[in-house]
C-alpha cells in the first residue's frame, strides 16, 4: 500500500490544481467568450467603433483628429477652413493620441496656461472671424483624456459662416447640417449636447 503524501504536499498540490483550473477558467475561456459575445453582438464597438467611406477607415466616433492642410512645400500645417476643427487635444505630440491619453496637467494658477489659452482663443477667433468673446470654452481648453470626437454646438456655430465660405456652400445649408449632426443629452438630461464633428465633416465631403 502506497504511503500517503505528507499534508503539506498534498495542499501544495491541490493548490496547484486550483491556479490551473482558474487559469484556464478566467484566464482563456472567460475572455474568449466575452470576446466572442462582444463581437457577435456589438462588432462596430468592439472594433473601435470605426467609420468608413468607400471602404477606408477615416478615423473613430470615439477619438477626436485633427483637420489640417498641408503647405504645398510640405513645411508647415495649418487647421483646414473646409472642415469644423475639434476641440483641443494635450494627448500626444500631435493630439488625440490613445495611448497617450492626458490633459495639460497645467492648473489655473499656471500663467503657461493663461499663455496658451490667451493666444489660441485670439487665433480662433481669427480664424472663424468672430470676437474672442464669442470663443466657448471647449475651443480653447483640452478635455482630462484629450480624446474628445465632439464640440459644442456654440463652437460649432461660430465655425458655419468660415466652412460655408471655403466651401462656396450658403451658410443656410452648413448650418442644417449641423443640426442633423448635434446630439442631445443622454436620455436627456444626462451630459450636454454635442456636435459629431467627423460624421459633419464627411457629410461636408458628400456635397462636393
Amino acid at each position: 500500500m502506497a504511503k500517503p503524501l505528507p499534508t503539506p504536499v498534498r495542499n501544495h498540490l491541490t493548490g496547484l490544481r486550483i491556479l490551473l483550473l482558474f487559469t484556464v477558467l478566467l484566464g482563456l475561456a472567460y475572455p474568449l467568450l466575452v470576446t466572442g459575445i462582444s463581437q457577435v453582438a456589438f462588432s462596430s464597438q468592439a472594433n473601435g467603433s470605426l467609420v468608413k467611406v468607400n471602404g477606408k477607415v477615416v478615423g473613430s466616433s470615439l477619438i477626436g483628429q485633427n483637420f489640417t492642410v498641408t503647405s504645398k512645400d510640405g513645411k508647415t500645417v495649418s487647421p483646414d477652413p473646409k472642415y469644423f476643427q475639434s476641440r483641443p487635444s494635450a494627448a500626444g505630440a500631435n493630439g488625440y493620441d490613445p495611448t497617450a491619453s492626458a490633459g495639460t496637467n497645467l492648473g489655473t494658477n499656471s500663467s503657461v496656461l493663461v499663455s496658451d489659452y490667451t493666444a489660441l482663443k485670439k487665433a480662433i477667433a481669427a480664424f472663424d472671424g468672430v470676437s474672442q468673446s464669442q470663443v466657448p470654452p471647449d475651443a480653447i481648453t483640452s478635455s482630462g483624456s484629450g480624446l474628445d470626437p465632439d464640440i459644442s454646438p456654440q463652437y460649432a456655430d461660430i465655425q458655419i459662416d468660415r466652412v460655408a465660405k471655403a466651401r462656396d456652400l450658403p451658410a443656410s445649408e452648413v448650418q442644417a447640417l449641423v443640426k442633423k449632426y448635434t446630439q442631445d443629452r443622454n436620455l436627456g438630461f444626462l451630459g450636454e449636447p454635442r456636435v459629431d464633428v467627423l460624421n459633419l465633416n464627411i457629410a461636408l465631403n458628400k456635397l462636393g
